[in-house]
């Protein structure tokens, strides 16, 4: 198979408020207070570059505050989680020296035992006592284990920072519990005053939350060797992370590294490919998603997404907050996505509860916050530049590249939309949106020519140098094609599966399918990478409307489009003839054979077809499975639906489940990915089930909704756009030349 792989004690939040009481009466401000404490000496600054050569040599990664590391390892975690054991086999496997800081700074400073020290001054003084010896500790090329209330002192912390790479051991807190009793430790701070083990492990992870480089994510019951075993994985990959390479580069150069700001900067590799890791891909046992189970959505995407992306490139307590931003209020359930029991058979995976009633709203809500850190990096090393974002949509993409672009004031977005290929609602959406820093223009074309227009425009050398010389605008990509969009993707496919083992669907490790309504491919090739790091899916189903050359592919192994002719459908989401994220798969499917996809795509651009081998389809169809189905089959689908569960369907959810019943195993559970709100398409929507609409104007579509009392509820922010004054009405025809016109009549402004 070619999968790309290498190789919590709940308590209460009112339990938790009284912890963090009985804590700050115990130790009053001396966590944080800075009055009695020596600050460390200052450290020269390292300004981030926006790419640099080589990063194997050393750990020389500057923290968020940008001040410069030294080399250490820095082990970091409750106590109990094993971090003087691990630490002498990370000495032993890196030829280091081994530094516990209780035994080996601390005793050595005090002449006494910590559990002395701490009968001493006691549990109010301890944490300032400590925190200030700290302060004086210097070291290099070292592992060091930390004590387990080390990062309660915020001064003490921030210079061990500067010291090396923390490791966090997010040891599960029944292990380490386990582990005290066994060791029957009495020199933990508040252990004496009336505060339970768990509290004091639920307390103290705020502060390992908060202070680590990376980390490591221990399976329940995970020993010190298996533990060790993680962070030498870990390291071994930060190490040797090269960044990122196109789907068409053959070899990868050795002499620059592309980090994560710069392709989400870029969007299309200059050679046209698309961007990928270099890096295997990160992978999670069994036991590992097992911790991810019990987590909101918002941690299961902290979890996975920084497994994903090197410190470096962006750090997690950067990441943390990006994510807490994207996943809030501006969703409309609390779950953000969650899974919804159809019946014994299928679960709908709804996708729809963004602010713009599509999936790509959970990509798109993170993704401008990926530029903007990327602007950033850019600003610090002097480059003052700005960027457009070009867009092509189907109908989805283009309101929630608005919305999560919204008079951000470094970045333009213009967005092309097929002008007779969307539906009432969704142009709606996009040409009342009153962002200052857009414009959304119509073609008279269908969406393959805007995403080919779009192309054209960035690979033409000329345009892109009177972009940059006149308006200092370089051009950049919003769609699947930019991998800071793609990747958030992975998460929610991941959490859709974790959800089933939460409600007790399924235990962890039994596999579930999923069927995703297919069109450029960048939704179910994320479903794919969840699949790479451990999720286990058995089938990955592409569902295909009448425009199916997705299904001929995966069953011919050709891709042609020569014989084809796009048709408009009303699940326009699917109407892609030329699915680009299809070359990503094709790079792994190919062994990372960049020539091989240039070659393909070279043939897809001149004949308008190209054949894989025999080899490379079987491998293919172990994964996917592709099936299509007309719009007559699935409005059928959509009403057997309502009839039977009381559920409406949009009509890309209606082909998803078509083809899923025709795939469905009674021993396996199928997630279908409901990809956006019905209410988008409500005239077709209606007509599925049986009525007969009067009008194609979006607030009487509601109105007839409404009264049916749907299931799942009405969307509101939908009600709000439809009534917006329309404020885009640019139209142009399907010319490359004229799109660019419109470009240079924006930046004119």
């Amino acid at each position: 198979m070619f999968l790309p792989r290498p190789r919590r004690v709940n308590i209460s939040r009112s339990c938790l408020s009284r912890v963090h009481a009985n804590f700050r009466a115990i130790f009053s401000v001396t966590y944080f207070s800075s009055a009695r404490v020596k600050r460390p000496v200052s450290l020269p600054t390292n300004k981030l570059k926006a790419r640099k050569a080589s990063f194997r040599s050393s750990y020389q990664r500057g923290l968020p505050n940008e001040r410069k590391k030294g080399n250490n390892i820095i082990l970091m975690g409750s106590p109990g989680a094993g971090k003087t054991t691990v630490g002498s086999m990370l000495g032993y496997h890196l030829s280091r020296e081994v530094i516990d800081v209780d035994d080996d700074v601390l005793e050595k400073a005090w002449g006494m035992t910590v559990a002395e020290k701490l009968s001493q001054v006691g549990s109010h003084g301890f944490i300032d006592v400590e925190g200030q010896t700290l302060l004086q500790f210097r070291t290099s090329n070292a592992i060091i284990s930390l004590s387990g209330s080390n990062p309660m002192h915020e001064e003490a912390m921030e210079h061990v920072k500067t010291l090396g790479d923390v490791i966090y051991l997010d040891v599960q807190d029944c292990d380490i519990l386990n582990r005290l009793a066994e060791m029957k430790v009495n020199r933990i701070v508040g252990q004496n005053e009336g505060i339970s083990m768990s509290e004091i492990l639920q307390y103290r992870k705020q502060f390992y939350e908060s202070n680590y480089d990376m980390r490591i994510t221990c399976a329940r019951g995970d020993s010190a060797e298996e533990i060790a075993s993680k962070v030498l994985q870990r390291l071994k990959e930060d190490t040797n992370d090269e960044g990122f390479i196109s789907t068409r580069q053959e070899h990868a150069e050795t002499d620059e590294r592309l980090g994560f700001s710069d392709v989400v900067l870029e969007g299309l590799a200059p050679d046209g490919g698309l961007y990928v890791p270099r890096r295997e891909l990160p992978y999670f046992t069994h036991g590992q998603w097992e911790r991810l189970v019990d987590c909101s959505y918002q941690e299961r995407a902290l979890r996975i997404l920084e497994t994903w992306l090197s410190p470096r490139d962006l750090h997690p307590s950067y990441l943390r907050t990006m994510i807490n931003s994207a996943y809030s209020s501006n969703f409309q359930h609390e779950a953000i996505a969650p899974v919804v029991k159809l019946n014994d058979q299928f679960y709908i995976h709804e996708l729809f509860h963004g602010p713009t009633a599509s999936f790509k709203d959970l990509a798109l809500q993170l993704t401008p916050q990926f530029f903007s850190e990327g602007i950033s990096r850019k600003s610090a090393t002097g480059q003052q530049v700005k960027f457009l974002i070009l867009v092509a949509t189907s109908g989805d993409t283009g309101s929630a590249v608005l919305e999560g672009f919204k008079d951000n004031s470094n970045i333009a977005v213009v967005v092309l939309y097929p002008e007779e290929g969307v539906s009432r609602t969704q142009k709606a959406q996009m040409t009342s949106a009153d962002g200052k820093n857009t414009r959304v223009i119509g073609v008279n074309s269908d969406f393959d020519f805007c995403q080919s227009g779009i192309k054209t425009i960035f690979n033409d050398l000329s345009f892109n140098k009177k972009l940059m010389d006149s308006y200092n605008v370089q051009l950049s990509a919003a769609n699947s094609l930019n991998w800071g969009r793609l990747l958030p993707q992975v998460v929610y496919h991941a959490s859709a599966y974790l959800d089933l083992v939460k409600s007790g669907v399924i235990s962890m490790g039994e596999t579930a399918d999923l069927c995703v309504p297919t069109g450029n491919f960048g939704n179910i090739l994320a479903a794919y990478y969840a699949k790479a790091m451990g999720i286990p899916f058995n089938n990955l189903i592409c569902a295909s409307n009448e425009n199916n050359i997705l299904t001929e592919f995966f069953h011919a192994g050709s891709y042609n489009m020569a014989s084809r002719r796009l048709q408009q459908t009303i699940s326009p989401s699917i109407d892609i003839l030329k699915s680009s994220n299809l070359e990503r798969l094709l790079y792994y499917a190919s062994r990372n054979n960049g020539a091989a996809v240039a070659h393909w795509m070279r043939s897809l651009e001149q004949d308008k077809y190209f054949k894989i081998p025999d080899d490379v389809r079987n491998e293919l169809s172990t994964i996917f499975k592709a099936d299509w189905t007309t719009e007559d089959k699935y409005l059928d689908k959509l009403k057997l639906t309502y009839e039977q569960a009381g559920y409406i369907l949009d009509t890309h959810a209606a082909v998803a489940m078509d083809i899923a019943s025709r795939f469905a195993h009674v021993n396996r559970p199928m997630i279908v990915s409901s990809t956006a709100h019905y209410s988008k398409f409500a005239f077709d929507v209606l007509r599925g089930l049986g009525q007969v609409p009067s009008s194609h104007d979006p607030g009487k579509l509601f109105a007839n909704l409404r009264k049916l009392g749907p299931c799942p509820a009405m969307h509101a922010n939908l009600e709000v756009v439809v009534n917006r004054p329309q404020l885009h009405n640019a139209q142009c025809k399907a010319d490359v030349n004229a799109i660019m016109n419109e470009i240079q009549k924006f930046l004119n402004r």
